[in-house]
């Protein structure tokens, strides 16, 4: 008897988990981890463009080009049958003009996306968004903490500590789900400020330090994995320690390699049999081994 197929997450069952149960996000950049990702039962596959530090070497999220991006969720989506998978529009992708930021994420799309995900709620975002959600391609929102906008907010700090600008991410949340975005991600905000949020708008909030409140939670999978050997901000809890044990795997491998310990004869191909060894090489020893090289007529 054949297995059920797996039912997919779409983004009307993403919405409708609002209040019903806590969504689950991870990040992924690869086929291999995607797979994984998605056999653990999470809900919605982020390919971040955190990417850009914790895979390709960058030193922010600014270096990452729309071809990155597209590149990476190409070999996500090919490792996904159940996740939602979201692909994250990088800096300039969405920032110059509407008709190329629809370009831009049609091109997500095409590349095995069922969503993107667009940094900001002020006015003339919300008119990207709503152009994007026109071209029939669905947008999660994001606000508070804003990595792409690091240089104009002074750094990575907590969003919305004082009462104006936390009315500001209220009034940008708001706005947000009028226009249709069918998720909202929360970075870096106070955990009272994401609850009150999370109680304000009609759909799911997804938090990143920003506390137990929200409808569902996202972290970097090379940070909950312990593969990033970069800080980690207080919000990350490190569930293994693959980067150590990776380490110690290779060193290992790299001992007995030197050492001549591997590999093994068993490790080795054997077949060839004593006569065949010497019609190919001459002259062997008891063990098959070459010991004299036939000169060629």
């Amino acid at each position: 008897m054949s297995a059920a197929p797996v039912k997919r997450v779409t983004v009307p069952a993403l919405r409708a988990m609002k209040s019903q149960q806590r969504i689950g996000v991870l990040t992924a950049y690869d086929f291999p981890s995607a797979k994984i990702a998605d056999a653990a039962g999470t809900d919605v596959i982020l390919v971040g463009d955190s990417l850009g530090m914790v895979v390709l070497g960058y030193p922010d999220t600014l270096s990452v080009t729309v071809e990155d991006m597209l590149h990476h969720t190409r070999a996500v989506a090919r490792g996904v049958t159940r996740a939602l998978v979201v692909g994250d529009m990088p800096y300039l992708s969405y920032h110059v003009s509407i008709e190329e930021s629809v370009r831009n994420a049609g091109r997500f799309i095409q590349a095995g996306a069922q969503a993107v995900k667009v940094e900001g709620g002020k006015p003339s975002r919300i008119r990207t968004i709503e152009a994007i959600l026109d071209a029939e391609v669905p947008v999660m929102g994001h606000i508070g903490l804003t990595p792409q906008s690091v240089n104009a907010i002074g750094g990575f700090k907590l969003q919305g500590k004082n009462a104006e600008d936390a009315r500001r991410l209220i009034e940008e949340a708001e706005a947000l789900d009028r226009a249709g975005c069918f998720a909202l991600v929360l970075e870096c905000v106070p955990a009272e400020l994401a609850a009150f949020i999370t109680g304000r708008i009609s759909i799911p909030t997804i938090g990143i330090g920003a506390g137990p409140r929200c409808d569902g939670q996202v972290l970097v999978l090379h940070d909950l994995l312990g593969l990033y050997q970069g800080t980690s901000p207080k919000f990350v809890r490190k569930y293994a320690d693959l980067g150590a044990e990776m380490q110690s795997a290779l060193e290992h491998y790299l001992r007995d390699v030197r050492e001549g310990t591997f590999p093994t004869e068993a490790e080795s191909f054997h077949g060839t049999s004593e006569e065949e060894l010497k019609r190919l090489y001459g002259s062997c020893d008891s063990e098959g081994i070459v010991v004299e090289i036939q000169a060629k007529s």
